[in-house]
This record gives structure tokens, sequence and C-alpha cells, in this order.
């Protein structure tokens, strides 16, 4: 019985160090109005968009465990690898979240690299992103702070001096 336990326990190993992550490929936030998010991301916060695309039917109803899921999408770009997809869903119709606390359980926040978080923070919360608090330094060098777009999405700006 050890000796099956071992085998079984080798070729388990063997499998999992042959699963690689290669890299990150997206962040997704669920949105309200698509076009009012996208707009935000693109003209507030300086993205690219890369595409929007509706989607409906058996695919992307097993992928996201939804019946007769319909939703569209756009994926934007800071101009690295890792993409920002928003989601509006047309079908089935999102809830409202029972709390936009960032220690919720399942809370999500994206976090952005800038040149000079002062200015990014004074204007995207002029253009509709809620405040939590001012940027901080959190260690010497690197300034940080949390905000939440229109939608109640958390992002975190971050600048870290060369």
């Amino acid at each position: 019985m050890a000796a099956r336990g071992s085998a079984f326990v080798e070729r388990h190993l063997t499998v999992r160090r042959n699963v690689v992550i290669t890299g990150m490929n997206h962040t997704g936030f669920i949105v309200r109005d698509l076009d009012r998010a996208t707009e935000f991301y693109r003209d507030v916060m300086g993205m690219s968009v890369v595409g929007t695309k509706e989607r409906q039917g058996e695919p992307i109803s097993q992928v996201v465990g939804y019946e007769n899921t319909r939703l569209k999408r756009t994926m934007l770009s800071v101009g690295d690898n890792h993409l920002l997809e928003l989601i509006q869903y047309l079908h089935p119709k999102g809830e409202e979240r029972p709390s936009g606390e960032r220690n919720t359980l399942g809370a999500t926040h994206l976090a952005l690299d800038v040149d000079d978080i002062q200015q990014m923070y004074q204007h995207i919360i002029e253009r509709g992103a809620r405040k939590l608090n001012p940027p901080v330094e959190l260690d010497p060098g690197r300034l940080a702070c949390y905000l939440q777009d229109p939608d109640g999405n958390w992002v975190e700006l971050i600048q870290t001096s060369p």
C-alpha cells in the first residue's frame, strides 16, 4: 500500500511540475453602463481601447455559468501585456453589491503605476472617481491611495520614485 501511495504522490507531483502560469492576462470589472465605464477608463484614466464585443450563446454561457448569457465587453490597455476588461451583463442583469467595502470577501482592486500620483488623484476625482483617502507614503519612495471608479470598483494608484 505504501508503494502504491508513493506512485500516486509522484504522479501528482510530476503533473503539478508541468503546469506553469505563464503570465497575467487581464483583470475584469462588472459595470452598470459599458459606455460610461469605457469613457471613464479611456478619457479620464488614459487607457486605450483594444476592442469591444458583444457575446451570447452557449460558449460564453458555459464560461460564466449563466444560461442564455448575453454581455458586452470592452478591453483596455495601458500599453503593457495586462488588460482591463469591462463587462456589462445584459442577461442576466447584475445585482447591486451588498457592500462596497474593501475588506468584503471577493472584493477586488486594480493597481496602476502612475508617474505623478497627486496629479492623477485630483484628475480622476474631478471626473467622477470616489476618493477614500489622499495618497500616502507606504514605504520610502512609494506612494499609494485607493479610489473607486463610478461603478464602485476599487482602483489603487501607486507611484514609485526612481
